[in-house]
């Protein structure tokens, strides 16, 4: 068969030299099919030259300079060993710079948003987040946080912006750094001690007034404020007498966040101490508070109860001074006072240190501008709605002023004093009870003035912050649950495989507390959270200032929840729906008795404890068998009982080298010939067991009574 003959314009030999000829130009190895349709050409290949010509022909015919094609040549050949000669795009694409597009990454996203927002497929974004060591959160609902997703943003050439960030809200402004402008303000003064020291049977002498008989179970749990007016001790001044506001915190363990607040918007502590009781615990704590606030707040220490006879003072300063509180009466720089709270002894004098304390102080604040505050306490008033304690800082309080106090806001619509008078306005270091709130604030929350745009915007801010904080907070258990489920959801249908025991989940008794103003909520919280151990704990699931309500029953009937109701009162009809939907109601004025009323209830939830009391040892010394009807043999076991009794209606069992070979009941118990009940220490006895018969001599016959011990937390 003879071979195809070349295209038309070659002979034979010139068409295998222009062969030779191409291959040695540029430099490839092979046979190269010119002829190769388009479709099966590879990237970067020309299209096939004219026929009949050469490859320099063929560039002759084109118009191109022949240098220049070989120069292209030569460079394309290194680089795809291909024909190639578009120089001019090859010289373009080097010199452009990549551009990584902006995309917007909430502060909290899964992974499966995410690849959405790159724009991305699911796997490629998981692949490469197990590149990076991310293996255990690629899974498409775990969630991640904005660093994180930012970072996995950046590997695929994104620009990452987290838009969540608040835009705006309202802060005080800085303070004015020439204070000696500033006109005198009134100081504050934080009477506070251990429980049941005189605390504020010392400041009802002061104002005359009775509380402290009014004080559930005699203990102060709110905090109080007032002003009393005292003779001035400055000479220069233009007024005779000067306002010194003090505010009495309690002394019980439970509210140790009431007392910190007080000490951190004080400016004078008296620290009252008990000459009959020394220094207690919540003395010590009211001792680190002030050394915290050492720079901002000074002390100044109060012995009290005076008047009871054998009582020494000096005992009490000699304590003090072991805590390191330098008195004066050693030498150093904190004063101290004797005074009685029930006789007045010492008040005077009291009064005096305080306001020379004050002046030593120079307490100066602005009159006008911006007002500046903080919660002491807040409730609901039935006829007036949400109202708070609010102490003043800076600036003037009027009617009609815009606050905001954390996410709820008020224009304010009377200002009370705390002796019941309504006032028109208020300056720093007053404190004034608010009315107009929207909601209850929170004790504790800074309150600031601004216009209504303005608090609305900082509103709107700090409830999506508030929000992104819960959300944070529940990442990690979210993840937990859900890797949690993906697991069990793996292991479904695979009974055949050996299971784990199954861990005993913790039992929580879930509460739902309500109170009369929010800084006695928040203690009470505080103190029923770290009721528990590892097996049962205390769950709070909502927290309210006022009475209970119909609203409050049903969803604590939805969530399985005892209310808690601490110094309010819940109406008839509450307690009859409540009676109906079977919600336990608690009440209770006294915080340390609502304690162990939940302690009981905490202890009922756990599992019982069960203990086993030996009450009587037998031995083993022979076995006889005794013929019965039918040829049956039945075995006794003749024992010495060595302790206690052997009570026939107990729980037996058999011991044998240390370990307890059976359980079970004794069916026959002698004494000679006779049957008995009971046999005791000394005695000897034979003992059958119902349904099993594999005693041996030295075997111990132990009876035993079972105990639901009594368990403790």
């Amino acid at each position: 068969m003879s071979k195809q003959a070349p295209s038309p314009g070659y002979a034979s030999g010139d068409w295998q030299r222009s062969q030779e000829q191409r291959r040695q130009e540029r430099g490839t190895p092979g046979r190269i099919d010119e002829h190769r349709p388009s479709a099966t050409r590879k990237f970067g290949e020309n299209k096939p030259k004219t026929k009949g010509l050469s490859q320099r022909e063929d560039t002759k015919r084109r118009g191109r300079p022949e240098g220049r094609e070989q120069d292209s040549l030569s460079r394309r050949d290194d680089y795809t060993g291909t024909f190639r000669v578009k120089k001019k795009k090859e010289a373009v694409f080097k010199v452009v710079k990549k551009v990584s597009p902006d995309v917007f990454i909430p502060s909290v996203v899964s992974v499966g948003n995410l690849a959405k927002l790159l724009n991305i497929r699911l796997d490629r974004l998981q692949h490469k987040m197990v590149q990076v060591g991310m293996k255990a959160e690629s899974s498409y609902d775990y969630i991640l946080n904005a660093e994180y997703a930012s970072l996995i943003a950046m590997e695929f050439n994104r620009n990452p912006v987290v838009n969540d960030e608040a835009a705006f809200d309202i802060f005080a402004p800085p303070e004015c750094t020439d204070r000696s402008a500033l006109p005198v303000r009134p100081p504050v003064v934080t009477i506070m001690g251990h429980v049941d020291h005189g605390k504020t049977t010392l400041l009802d002498t002061l104002r005359s007034t009775s509380v402290a008989a009014g004080e559930a179970g005699g203990i102060t749990q709110h905090i109080g404020a007032f002003s009393v007016d005292v003779p001035n001790q400055d000479p220069s001044s233009s007024t005779s007498h000067r306002s010194i506001t003090f505010l009495d915190t309690p002394g019980h363990a439970a509210f140790s966040a009431m007392r910190a607040r007080g000490a951190s918007v004080t400016d004078v502590v008296v620290l009252v101490v008990a000459a009959d009781d020394g220094i207690m615990p919540q003395t010590r704590e009211v001792l680190e508070l002030v050394r915290k606030e050492q720079d901002n707040v000074a002390l100044i220490v109060a012995i009290n109860k005076m008047d009871k006879p054998g009582v020494d003072a000096e005992e009490i300063e000699k304590a003090l001074l072991a805590e390191d509180v330098q008195l004066e009466t050693f030498g150093g720089d904190v004063p101290v006072v004797h005074v009685s709270g029930l006789t007045g002894q010492g008040l005077p004098q009291l009064v005096e240190t305080i306001s020379l304390v004050a002046e030593m102080r120079d307490l100066r604040a602005e009159d006008s501008g911006t007002v500046q505050g903080y919660v002491l306490e807040s409730k609901v008033d039935k006829g007036l709605g949400p109202v708070a304690t609010v102490l003043i800082r800076r600036g003037q309080l009027t009617p009609a002023t815009h606050l905001v106090c954390g996410t709820t806001h008020c224009k304010v619509r009377l200002l009370t004093s705390p002796h019941g008078t309504s006032v028109k306005t208020v300056g720093p270091g007053a404190a004034v009870v608010v009315t107009g709130w929207k909601d209850v604030p929170n004790a504790g929350e800074e309150v600031i003035s601004g216009s209504e745009s303005d608090i609305k915007r900082a509103i709107s801010n700090r409830l999506r912050k508030a929000e992104l904080e819960a959300t944070l907070k529940d990442l990690d258990s979210i993840n937990e649950t859900r890797r949690t489920e993906r697991e069990a959801r793996e292991t479904e249908g695979q009974e055949e495989q050996t299971q784990k025991p199954v861990e005993e989940t913790k039992k929580e008794l879930k509460l739902m507390i309500k109170g009369d103003v929010s800084g006695t909520v928040e203690a009470v919280a505080g103190s029923l959270q770290g009721i528990g151990n590892h097996l049962t704990g205390v769950k709070i699931i909502a927290t309210g200032v006022g009475p209970v309500t119909e609203s409050d029953v049903m969803r604590a009937k939805a969530s399985e929840a005892t209310i808690v109701a601490f110094s309010v009162k819940t109406p008839r009809p509450v307690q009859s729906e409540a009676k109906v939907q079977e919600v336990p109601i608690i009440e209770s004025d006294i915080i340390y008795r609502l304690m162990d009323e939940i302690k009981d209830r905490v202890l009922k939830l756990l599992p019982p404890l069960i203990e086993t009391r030996v009450s009587g040892e037998a031995t083993v010394m022979q076995l006889f068998e005794i013929k019965l009807k039918a040829k049956q043999v039945k075995k006794i076991a003749g024992c010495s009982v060595i302790n206690g009794a052997i009570n026939k209606t107990r729980k037996a069992r058999v011991v044998r080298d240390g370990k307890t070979i059976h359980s079970g009941t004794i069916e026959t118990l002698k004494h000679l010939k006779a049957d008995m009940t009971e046999v005791s220490k000394g005695l000897e006895c034979g003992i059958a067991f119902a349904g099993w018969d594999e005693l041996q001599p030295g075997d111990v016959v132990q009876v035993f009574q079972e105990v639901e011990a009594v368990r403790t937390l």
